[in-house]
């Protein structure tokens, strides 16, 4: 009987811990609340093989004030830190951003802040690819591939549903 109560009172403690930091897997994306963010992120990183094995890597994040993505391409060779650079963001059947900010964060990696529009994320639910398009550069224009993004975006959703 005691062994009992005891099963009851540890599994009543589980229930009542509050949830700390979770890391979720969708195909090979990384869903995740870290303890120095605010809020979740999705996360992937692949090499294609028909780009050099370059490496790619996408960070996607929202608040009911932003939605934020960082990308990274090893084949960019960015001068400017802080430099505010205008491109298309778009999906393989949708414009998202048309002549949207990103802001150069280091030699491979742009971020670029969008304010809240739940047609931004429906619009990447269905996407397979999406695109930048950067405004007089046609080099360093990019296509990166973004499988499972209606889910990935619902585990998001989770996540951010369910952050301490």
């Amino acid at each position: 009987m005691k062994r009992h109560l005891f099963a009851a009172a540890l599994l009543a403690g589980f229930c009542a811990t509050p949830v700390l930091a979770q890391e979720t897997k969708v195909g090979d994306w990384t869903i995740e609340k870290r303890s120095q963010d605010t809020h979740c992120n999705a996360s992937r990183s692949y090499k294609d093989p028909n780009d050099q094995d370059r490496e790619y890597g996408t960070v996607m994040t929202y608040s009911d004030k932003a939605i934020v993505f960082v990308i990274i391409y090893d084949g960019w060779e960015w001068e400017k830190t802080g430099e505010i650079l205008k491109a298309d963001f778009t999906t393989d059947d949708d414009d998202i951003y048309k002549a949207g900010k990103w802001e150069v964060m280091d030699k491979t990696t742009v971020r670029g802040l969008f304010e809240y529009d739940q047609s931004i994320l429906e619009k990447l639910k269905a996407a397979q690819k999406f695109y930048l398009d950067f405004e007089n550069d046609e080099d360093d224009s990019i296509e990166l591939q973004t499988p499972k993004a209606g889910e990935v975006l619902g585990a998001l959703k989770f996540c951010e549903d369910n952050r301490k």
